[in-house]
């Protein structure tokens, strides 16, 4: 394929720049509208130039230096925008950054806070219901109700299938499905969180760095956690036995500044939270996977935006698999997945680096197995390790195998910006692994490891030897494009979400936004369901094409789109069975405004026992904001 860098026309190069707008914090704030109080009270998003001006003088003079360029490895200032201002106040006073803060006068923290956040310190919550606490009757923990799913795949195989039963909805109770009860996360503009269930509560995490625990029954308030920013990471619950009165079953994440957390299910109290890797533009985005007594916590970073910082000595990042005590957050392990980078081209930048998990994680208890899927590098020298489908042993971190999909793609953020000083020669499309990889039988009785790439191909490699059994050009691709995602298998079947978002870039394949379903042993068609070509119409930020995360059970495939629909297709025939449009304005339990949007993280709907539980809003790339997380009930 032709290099990145070498295909900018205007168009490409506006329409990228949209798309990163949010990750390139770094080169500069942004604009919003005055009256559009949504975007001003959104952190990474808003203008804090235009909002804050005397907290952007401060920080320029005082803290550019180091946070714009990653000196001292202090963290990149996109990971700063992410943060409350509250939080970065407590860190220039008490935390962290506590010598660098002593320079400054209270009220000058103050500032720098509000001009990195975006919004006033203090106001904006204050300006906010808080949420409201459970009655007595609705606060307990019922301990009979032991968690519904393993982890963000839902089960350890990471397949995000449910068994009929237990979602309690089938294609008959469709027309009785009704929203229950809608909750709207405060100053934000996605809900990115994938819920987890047990004890009868909802546990959430959201982009203002809260993580809550909901009454499934009305929506109430049992616990709150402040992380301090965005948890985008499912919530993860370890197991417990029903009648078990006296254990004490934790609650992981991971936050947008690169820390992993363990809180007490039942109370939300911290139990340890763990800085994952030293780089200062690490963030976690991939729920950590537990199994036995070990959390697997997959560790990414920004720094493949950093790069387009100008003055940016790129790059030094280095995807690995971090593996804790679950109890104690003790580390046990780490396997890194790409070499310790050296100067390159006479030091003018570093190499190899990247190799992110963004995507997660899927345990093979079978063969002692972690499945891992891999990003792209962000320089040269390339790595066999990046664009790839990995197998490490779940008791010492050694790889076992590795499937590479692309090799000698080398991409950064800098090759779509109009001097690409930091863009490796001859970069890769990248075409990372976004969603997470699935271990899954085929009808044949053979095992395989799924995978689905950005390139818009699904691939399937054999679960022992990582050998390629068989792969699928499924939709176009492209930076935007192909899967994100949206990659779950049942019954023989796997399923392809694919985006194929539009970059004016000519590839042989058309695009083919929409739900795909695969024969698992083979990678046959079996059916195509294309996104609605028409519902776009008139709907600002819309786009056709399926890039969340999705959920399947034997009949069912429960999928929500970048269009701000919600539909529910039947899983031997792709048929639409059910819809409901998100785009809207919601009454809320907690009293905060809210309104559904585009469905395209890993945030999937799930279901079980009668309800359908669904985050709304991506406000991400060019696509629809929206902060609302919406229950339905099977009446």
């Amino acid at each position: 394929m032709e290099p990145h860098h070498a295909l900018r026309p205007p168009r490409l190069v506006a329409l990228v720049f949209g798309l990163l707008a949010t990750l390139l914090a770094v080169a500069g704030p942004f604009t919003a509208t005055a009256s559009d109080k949504t975007v001003e009270n959104t952190p990474g998003v808003a203008s804090a130039h235009d909002l804050f001006p005397e907290g952007g003088a401060i920080y320029r003079s005082t803290c550019a230096a180091c946070h714009d360029t990653g000196a001292g490895r202090a963290p990149a200032r996109v990971l700063l925008s992410y943060m409350t201002p509250d939080a970065i106040v407590a860190a220039l006073t008490d935390g962290a950054m506590k010598a660098q803060g002593s320079t400054l006068s209270t009220e000058q923290k103050v500032q720098v806070a509000e001009h990195l956040s975006g919004r006033a310190l203090g106001t904006a919550e204050a300006a906010l219901p808080e949420p409201p606490p459970c009655t007595p009757d609705h606060a307990l923990f019922d301990r009979k109700q032991v968690p519904a799913f393993a982890g963000a795949g839902l089960d350890l195989a990471a397949t995000h299938s449910v068994s009929t039963a237990q979602a309690g909805i089938g294609k008959a109770d469709l027309g009785k499905l009704k929203l229950k009860w809608a909750f709207g996360f405060p100053l934000a503009n996605r809900a990115r969180s994938q819920p987890a269930l047990g004890g009868g509560a909802v546990f959430v995490g959201s982009q203002g760095g809260k993580v809550y625990a909901l009454d499934r029954a009305t929506g109430c308030t049992r616990w709150t956690f402040n992380a301090g920013s965005e948890v985008r990471t499912a919530i993860v619950l370890s197991p417990w036995q029903a009648d078990d009165a006296k254990a004490v079953p934790l609650a992981y994440f991971g936050d947008w500044t690169g820390n992993a957390y363990a809180v007490e299910a039942f109370t939300g109290k911290l139990v340890w939270k763990v800085h994952v890797d030293e780089h200062p533009a690490t963030v976690i985005t991939a729920a950590p996977a537990l199994y036995g007594d070990t959390l697997y916590v997959p560790v990414s970073s920004l720094e493949e935006a950093a790069a387009a910082s100008p003055g940016y000595k790129c790059c030094s990042f280095r995807g690995s698999v971090l593996a804790l005590d679950a109890r104690t957050g003790a580390e046990k392990r780490r396997t890194w997945l790409v070499g310790e980078p050296e100067p390159q081209d006479g030091g003018k930048f570093l190499g190899p680096s990247g190799v992110p998990v963004w995507a997660g994680i899927a345990i093979d208890p079978k063969r002692g197995n972690l499945i891992v899927a891999t990003g792209d590098n962000y320089t040269h020298p390339a790595t066999e390790l990046s664009d790839a489908l990995v197998a490490m042993d779940l008791g010492t971190g050694a790889l076992k195998w590795h499937f590479q999909a692309l090799s000698g793609d080398a991409w950064n953020v800098d090759c779509v910006t109009p001097d690409p000083d930091n863009c490796p020669e001859d970069a890769g499309p990248d075409f990372d692994f976004g969603a997470l990889p699935i271990l899954a039988t085929g009808k044949d009785g053979r095992d395989y490891v799924l995978g689905g790439q950005k390139s818009g191909i699904a691939w399937a490699v054999d679960a022992q030897t990582g050998k390629l059994a068989w792969k699928r050009q499924v939709g176009r691709g492209g930076m935007a494009g192909g899967v994100h995602f949206g990659l779950a298998a049942d019954s023989g079947r796997v399923y392809v979400g694919i985006s194929d978002m539009p970059d004016f870039v000519q590839r042989p394949f058309p695009p083919a936004p929409g739900i795909h379903a695969l024969d698992l042993a083979t990678g046959r068609t079996l059916w195509d369901a294309p996104a609605p070509d028409k519902v776009c119409e008139g709907r600002p930020l819309c786009l056709p094409g399926n890039s969340g995360a999705f959920t399947v059970t034997p009949d069912m495939v429960l999928a929500g789109g970048d269009d701000g629909y919600m539909r529910i297709l039947d899983a031997a025939t792709g048929e639409q069975l059910w819809q409901f449009d998100v785009a809207r304005d919601f009454t809320t339990v907690n009293g905060v405004p809210a309104k559904g949007g585009a469905m395209s993280g890993g945030a999937a709907p799930i279901a079980d026992h009668g309800q359908l539980i669904v985050s709304s809003g991506y406000g991400f790339v060019s696509k629809m904001p929206g902060n609302v997380l919406l229950v339905f009930e099977v009446e």
